[in-house]
């Protein structure tokens, strides 16, 4: 029964990408398809070598890498010190900090697009990629410093204590004793960031105007305009942009369940030491 749950929820998610991809192989020029056709009657990479034509592909693809190549590892660094940061507080101090990360989470995104635009405008920062980045010295989302928080509180206590004992440092506690036993939420909240970052469409629109400052997600969108016996480059460009998020979760999932396995189980023992 897990197993066919689990090939449910995947074909679920991976279904929308398969018609993305059967999509992008039809023959440009030929009317929409009559419901869903699973594969082509006559596939090829057409629509690929179309997509170069349309928009600067390379351009919009660097940009986009540069934007993650600095915003991933900064959003770890931010979640992952502020979280272990409130771990480490008083009970009273932790409930009122989780408290105030939780009134940021459920702070509308519109409330702080004025706010940042002008910010940007101030530090002539506008039409540049920065805009994309700096979110990420605020974790890029109220959710990476939740998940760190809640990684670092299960780690046991004695671990701090044995660090404080040794004359260890906040920061040197901190990557020494906390990170590597939270290496599974940290691979999670590098995901998270890199597609919160990847994915950007609405903040490339509101910041960027330049064509060579234009990320893949904007590139993408100008394919809306095409004519509707042109929807293959459309498509093939949407499956550009799902491509890396994809990649990169097939490269860590190894680490990511093997490291989510090994965390229950010592969740399990340390429940069973406890009932015992």
């Amino acid at each position: 029964m897990r197993t066919a749950l689990r090939l449910t929820v995947i074909m679920v998610f991976l279904a929308p990408v398969l018609l993305v991809l059967s999509g992008s192989l039809r023959r440009i020029g030929l009317p929409p398809p009559d419901g869903l056709e699973l594969l082509p009657a006559s596939p090829g990479l057409g629509a690929y070598e179309r997509l170069g034509d349309e928009i600067d592909l390379g351009t919009a693809f660097r940009n986009s890498a540069w934007v993650v190549a600095l915003a991933v590892p900064i959003g770890v660094v931010v979640a992952s010190t502020v979280g272990y940061a409130i771990s480490q507080l008083s009970p009273r101090a932790r409930r009122w900090s989780v408290g105030f990360v939780l009134v940021l989470l459920v702070v509308p995104l519109p409330m702080l697009w004025v706010a940042r635009f002008v910010l940007f405008l101030k530090f002539g920062v506008l039409d540049t990629l920065a805009p994309l980045v700096l979110p990420a010295f605020a974790a890029s989302s109220p959710v990476t410093v939740l998940l760190a928080y809640q990684a670092f509180r299960r780690v046991p206590a004695e671990h701090w204590e044995t660090a404080r004992v040794e004359g260890a440092s906040a920061l040197r506690t901190w990557w020494s004793v906390g990170l590597p036993q939270v290496k599974a939420t940290t691979t999670a909240i590098a995901a998270l960031v890199f597609t919160v970052h990847w994915g950007a469409y609405l903040d490339a629109l509101l910041y960027v105007r330049s064509p060579g400052e234009r990320t893949l997600p904007l590139a993408v969108a100008q394919l809306r305009n095409l004519d509707v016996t042109e929807t293959p480059v459309a498509l093939a460009g949407a499956l550009m942009l799902a491509l890396p998020p994809l990649l990169l979760l097939l490269l860590a999932q190894r680490r990511l369940l093997s490291t989510l396995n090994l965390a229950s189980d010592r969740s399990w023992r340390a429940e069973h030491e406890r009932e015992r």
